[in-house]
């Protein structure tokens, strides 16, 4: 039979070659140096079998390795929507929402934004402060996030430190 897929890919059609998400094994080359990194989001199986892995998927595992301050996701949409109907109409665009509320939502989102959004999720759970989706159809979208108070997406936040319910941290 085929060879095995590392940890986390999936396999589609072969004609499409394999497909899905995988976490990152060894990021010692990102992190080494001042050098700038291309980084192709193919990993490799056991017998040399190639797979495609989500870039969204890839960039999370990225930002946690190197200790990013930052996630940026840009996509085609203003950013994460409060509902969205199967007619396209879109719901209240959300700002800013934190992980487990982001966690909660995560199973009626629609499949394009799944991957995008578990990125970030997956990024401010592994240490990253700040995770943004953005519409890169705006002019300066990155530039409006960043240094703007009001933003342009929408920020997904670590959860907030839990009380032990004297004001104090728990």
């Amino acid at each position: 039979g085929p060879p095995a897929a590392p940890a986390g890919a999936r396999r589609s059609a072969p004609r499409l070659g394999g497909g899905g998400g995988g976490r990152a094994r060894d990021m010692a080359g990102v992190r080494s140096g001042r050098r700038r990194r291309v980084v192709a989001t193919v990993a490799a199986g056991p017998g040399g079998q190639s797979y495609n892995v989500n870039a969204d998927t890839a960039a999370a595992a990225i930002a946690v390795a190197v200790g990013a301050q930052k996630l940026v996701v840009l996509t085609d949409v203003e950013g994460l929507y409060s509902s969205w109907s199967s007619d396209g109409a879109a719901g209240e665009l959300v700002s800013e929402i934190v992980a487990a509320d982001l966690a909660a939502l995560l199973p009626e989102l629609s499949a394009g934004m799944v991957p995008k959004m578990e990125a970030c999720l997956r990024a401010v759970r592994g240490g990253v402060p700040q995770a943004h989706v953005l519409d890169g159809r705006v002019p300066h979208a990155v530039l409006l996030e960043v240094f703007t108070d009001s933003g342009v997406g929408t920020m997904v936040l670590p959860d907030p430190p839990a009380t032990d319910g004297a004001g104090g941290a728990a």
